[in-house]
């Protein structure tokens, strides 16, 4: 069984960061392919077994045979530690997890890595039209990085080519972040992910549910010294690929079909150097879902006339549909020399979504029928380091440089309108007129850092250090960003941490495509503002204080608080038809919060419950001002509101028991809501309900002679069949309405040889 362990940690890498571990009871016979997990490194759990090695292995005085391809488990650990060393932690909040947290879930490892975040604290849900989740009242500004390598960010989508499946463990960093984590610092998501092993083998899976749902997948893992190799594949059809804008159990023309593929390739050269190759890829098909009932608003020669209402096209009829593309390629060089670890990365990104109108459809009800293409290709290189010159002291440094491309193309159709008219009362025609965009940019973006970890006495450890970066695309902005964290080991089982950390983080070049807004004066697209200052860089002041406790072997608590101050705060919305959001910036704006944590475990149970209290609020929008209707933007010019995206009170918790091969478990997931624009009109000025969601999932383990270990699984979404608002379409920077899924059903098998 696993659990999540808050626990004091006391090596030097994780002294001061407050750890929420896995840690598997002892009593639950490990898979195969989890059994690498125990292998030992710098986090090792307490009650984690170490994976036995060499003569450990063997019978006490036997001879030990020799073997060829030993050496590369055991030199895959320590390097795998090495790496891991890479990443200071000190001062900040850590909650870590392995891929058995993940049979606690109500899918399984099918689960979306998104919805699996949702169970750390501080993360709340939305809509993936809004961004699928937020960390600590940010929109976005998460930084996901794969084995140590930061990948560049895709562009706003459904969908992402991470998949649950191929992750060993992910560590969640977030407050006062050290000087190596820049640009993207809501949070910080490192994952390692599996590895070859020795002893070849796999796992094949297969799960079905409600809304015709479909989730075949395929792992292949092995070696053949000194090489080794792992490889997934998954799939997913269903017929509810995006959140419903009607309350109904089923959604109109809402069909996806995706596809993931992920590998890693590790080449040993001696027992303390690495090359490694990984790559990822993502292909997703949605169609957009309909909202019947919708009113005509204007007349297209030949289909309808808004003046008689009567339409031969209906709005639960339409036929709009987005595809999106993601890839990565990764190929790193580690060597460890002495005292000196590093790790050098070279990596090349591609992200492209296309989104397809209804052609004579979105004419009818919206005036606009636009097609709209977005691609990104990204080239850099990352250099990370650590190097250990006392025994007091460890400085780390490195850098990195991206390149980045990005296209944006638009076809839009349009009708002319008279000045300032809206619907069909201002039309000069019935046939629409065409006018094409396209606006590329090449971009750099560029950051340097050093810091020193450094331990004065045994129980305190201060890691300070400097950051710099630059990015010059739409805009040319750079920084010089302190850090500072400490930790001080208070007693046994008592843990103070505190931190100030600068943060710069540039607008993402892949939206903030700048055209001229005067094109569309005149048209059923036109601006009520002809002002668009182009995105600019977010610039913060962060701090953080937090505490975690050991009440029992059984029972931990962890507290933190934070603040942020905010110069040019970036937010994100969807305006227009087409589900990409584009950036803006507020004048200034404030971010604080108070999170707790609490786990506990017996024998054969767990158990964990989450709690935060959030509130962001910020004024005077001083970009993208083309975006937004002009009484809005007056408003907020003059008064400080609530963030679109701003929940005040977010809570999950979850608990599994076993019984024998037996695992039983629940979770759970409860938010206040996010904001909505207030009966008097003013933005965001109200909250949507508050809703709660409980899932239950049971497992059963067999184990087949010659074949290997198969598990079953059935599970309950929503228990309770709620019907809950993420978003009502109303607030500043809100699509279409979107309501949470409904009860579902899922079954599976999942075959491990």
């Amino acid at each position: 069984m696993s659990v999540f362990r808050v626990h004091p940690c006391v090596t030097a890498l994780w002294l001061g960061a407050v750890c929420i571990t896995l840690v598997p009871h002892p009593g639950h016979a490990e898979s195969a392919e989890a059994s690498d997990a125990s292998a030992p490194t710098a986090k090792t759990a307490p009650g984690t077994a170490a994976a036995p090695t060499g003569a450990e292995s063997a019978d006490a005085g036997a001879p030990v045979p020799p073997t060829v391809l030993a050496p590369i488990e055991v030199t895959s650990a320590k390097l795998r530690d090495a790496r891991i060393d890479l990443s200071p932690s000190v001062g900040t909040t850590v909650y870590s997890i392995d891929s058995k947290v993940f049979d606690g879930l109500s899918e399984g490892s099918a689960t979306a890595f998104d919805e699996v975040l949702l169970h750390l604290p501080g993360v709340s849900k939305d809509s993936k039209a809004s961004g699928s989740l937020h960390v600590r009242d940010d929109h976005g500004n998460v930084q996901y990085r794969v084995n140590g390598v930061q990948l560049p960010e895709n562009i706003s989508g459904f969908g992402t080519s991470i998949d649950t499946r191929f992750i060993d463990h992910v560590d969640f960093l977030t407050g006062a972040l050290p000087a190596q984590y820049g640009l993207h610092t809501a949070g910080v998501v490192e994952i390692q992910t599996r590895e070859g092993k020795i002893k070849p083998g796999g796992e094949v899976d297969f799960m079905v549910g409600g809304h015709h749902t479909v989730q075949p997948s395929a792992q292949l893992f092995g070696s053949a010294d000194p090489v080794t190799w792992y490889v997934s594949l998954s799939g997913l059809t269903s017929s509810q690929g995006i959140e419903n804008p009607q309350a109904s159990s089923q959604a109109l023309h809402d069909d996806t079909s995706q596809t993931r593929s992920f590998g890693n390739l590790s080449w040993f050269l001696d027992d303390d150097t690495r090359a490694a190759l990984m790559f990822g890829t993502y292909q997703g098909k949605f169609q957009i879902p309909n909202n019947p009932g919708q009113p005509v608003a204007y007349s297209l020669a030949g289909l309808s006339d808004a003046g008689s209402g009567s339409s031969a096209i209906r709005s639960a009829a339409l036929d709009e549909r987005q595809r999106e593309t993601n890839r990565f390629l990764v190929g790193s060089f580690q060597q460890t020399r002495g005292a000196l670890d590093y790790q050098v990365s070279v990596f090349h990104q591609y992200s492209g979504l296309h989104f397809f109108p209804d052609p004579n459809g979105d004419l009818i009800f919206n005036g606009v029928a636009s097609e709209d293409l977005r691609s990104s290709s990204a080239n850099g290189i990352q250099l990370d380091s650590a190097w250990k010159v006392a025994s007091q002291h460890t400085l780390r440094f490195g850098g990195a440089y991206t390149s980045q491309l990005t296209s944006s193309q638009d076809q839009v159709a349009v009708f002319p309108v008279a000045g300032g008219s809206q619907g069909a009362a201002g039309q000069f025609s019935t046939q629409p007129i065409s006018i094409n965009t396209h606006v590329s940019e090449s971009g750099q973006l560029g950051s340097a850092y050093a810091q020193d970890e450094w331990h004065p006495v045994e129980a305190l450890t201060l890691n300070y250090g400097l950051r710099y970066d630059r990015v010059a695309a739409f805009i040319q902005e750079d920084q010089w960003s302190p850090r500072i964290n400490a930790a001080w080991k208070l007693a046994d089982g008592t843990l103070l941490h505190a931190g100030f950390s600068r943060y710069f983080t540039p607008p993402p070049q892949e939206l903030a495509s700048q055209s001229s807004v005067g094109l569309f004066n005149g048209t059923s697209n036109a601006a009520q503002v002809n002002q668009s200052n182009p995105a600019r860089a977010e610039r913060s002041s962060y701090y953080d204080l937090g505490a975690a406790f050991t009440m029992s072997p059984q029972w931990s608590l962890a507290v933190d608080a934070y603040f942020k101050d905010i110069q040019n705060l970036l937010d994100e919305g969807q305006f227009g038809q087409a589900l990409i959001l584009s950036p803006y910036n507020y004048a200034v704006g404030t971010v604080r919060g108070l999170e707790w944590s609490t786990t506990y475990s017996e024998k054969s149970w767990s158990s964990y419950a989450n709690l935060a209290y959030q509130r962001a609020q910020a004024s005077h929008i001083v970009s993208g001002q083309a975006l937004f209707p002009i009484a809005e933007l007056n408003y907020i010019a003059d008064h400080a509101i609530h963030l679109d995206h701003d929940q005040t009170w977010t809570a999950s918790l979850g608990a599994s028991w076993h019984l024998g091969t037996t695992q039983l478990s629940s979770d759970a997931v409860f938010g206040t809501g996010l904001r909505r624009t207030d009966p008097s009109g003013v933005p965001n000025g109200d909250h949507l309900p508050g809703y709660g969601l409980l899932n239950l999932a049971a497992t059963h383990s067999w184990t087949l002679v010659a074949v290997g270990e198969l598990e079953g699984r059935l599970s309950l979404v929503n228990v309770f069949d709620r019907s809950y608002l993420l978003r009502d379409g109303s607030g500043v920077g809100v699509g279409a309405p979107q309501y949470g899924l409904r009860r579902t059903v899922f079954a599976g098998a999942t075959l491990r040889f």
